[in-house]
């Protein structure tokens, strides 16, 4: 008899504690409030957006406020303290971490997924199914202003049409990306093509010109397939040297040449802060999920569990060695560099 009322006694007293730790649970969880400001890419915008609509909706007093200024102009406002979190569509640059470390900003570099920028044109367009490299090149390189200004100056066999480009602004790591990835050189292009950090700008761009070219974000075609065609790129470094459209396969398998990993940005100070805290937590369990969603590429699970440890641990820094935009940065090698810090 004994022995029943000590497994009793034992069991009801488990069920209290269990019962107190879920009240706590519950109310830190209602009680959670304050502000999260978020600023940054385009490109990483759908993401962090479907992310805090689902953290809001269980958090009803946190207020996550969402900006698109590009990841450059996002970072300058990043290094002054203007925000918790920037979106970035490349690795940070040395003269933002020199801004950031300068004004007392220590940062936490987290990758949230995978993403592919997409060559589109005119669905009108029936001539141009796939680019090289080095015929983007030629549209695109400084020496081309006011020179390559038709399609037929791009590949023999092309129709003499008047070429009209369209891609993101200065200020947008798209822009970056794209440029070290085609021209070269990060930052560096013809200037005379209609620009924008507001990629949705540049669908609309695109779909009402049957001449027009211009290089998104995958994820903005994805949700205008109807009104774009998209374009296959061909690199000898990538894919065998045969043209292919990006998929989330090909990326996985990093054979698409324009396939980026994505980054959030936090503030070291600011994740101390609960509701900041609480919000890149979530971030970070649900990004495979809402990544698929949206239309990203998710990272590995490992990739996860990796950006939380660092988060909890506050490791400060750029894996990447502050470098901006790098060419060919697959899964396996953000694994690795991710690993390597963790040491």
């Amino acid at each position: 008899m004994k022995s029943i009322q000590k497994f009793v006694v034992a069991t009801l007293l488990g069920a209290v504690a269990a019962l107190t730790t879920f009240t706590v649970s519950v109310v830190s969880q209602t009680q959670l409030s304050g502000r999260v400001k978020i600023d940054g890419s385009s490109s990483v915008y759908p993401l962090t957006e479907a992310v805090a609509e689902e953290f809001q909706r269980q958090n009803p007093k946190v207020r996550v406020t969402v900006g698109i200024s590009g990841t450059g102009g996002g970072f300058k406002k990043f290094a002054r303290g203007e925000t918790d979190i920037n979106n970035a569509s490349r690795p940070i640059r040395q003269e933002e971490d020199q801004e950031c470390r300068k004004n007392g900003i220590a940062y936490i570099e987290l990758p949230v997924a995978y993403d592919a920028i997409a060559v589109v044109v005119n669905p009108a367009n029936n001539w141009c199914d796939y680019l090289t490299v080095e015929e983007l090149k030629r549209m695109w390189e400084p020496k081309a202003q006011g020179k390559i200004t038709r399609w037929s100056q791009v590949r023999k066999g092309f129709p003499n049409r008047p070429l009209r480009l369209f891609g993101a602004g200065a200020d947008s790591g798209t822009y970056d990306f794209f440029t070290a990835a085609i021209v070269g050189k990060e930052h560096t292009s013809r200037g005379d093509y209609t620009a924008s950090e507001d990629d949705n700008v540049l669908v609309q761009g695109v779909a009402a010109d049957v001449n027009a070219l211009g290089f998104i974000p995958f994820v903005y075609y994805e949700a205008n397939r109807q009104r774009l065609k998209l374009v296959a790129v061909q690199c000898e470094c990538h894919n065998n040297g045969k043209p292919v459209k990006p998929n989330e396969k090909v990326v996985r398998e990093n054979r698409y040449h324009l396939a980026r990993p994505l980054f959030i940005y936090v503030n070291r100070r600011s994740a101390d802060r609960p509701e900041v805290c609480a919000f890149v937590e979530f971030y970070l369990r649900k990004a495979a999920q809402l990544a698929r969603e949206v239309g990203y590429v998710s990272l590995p699970k490992r990739a996860y569990e990796l950006a939380i440890e660092r988060l909890r641990k506050r490791i400060t820094g750029s894996m990447f060695g502050a470098k901006g935009s790098q060419v060919g940065l697959s899964i396996e090698k953000l694994l690795a560099a991710e690993a390597k810090q963790k040491r």
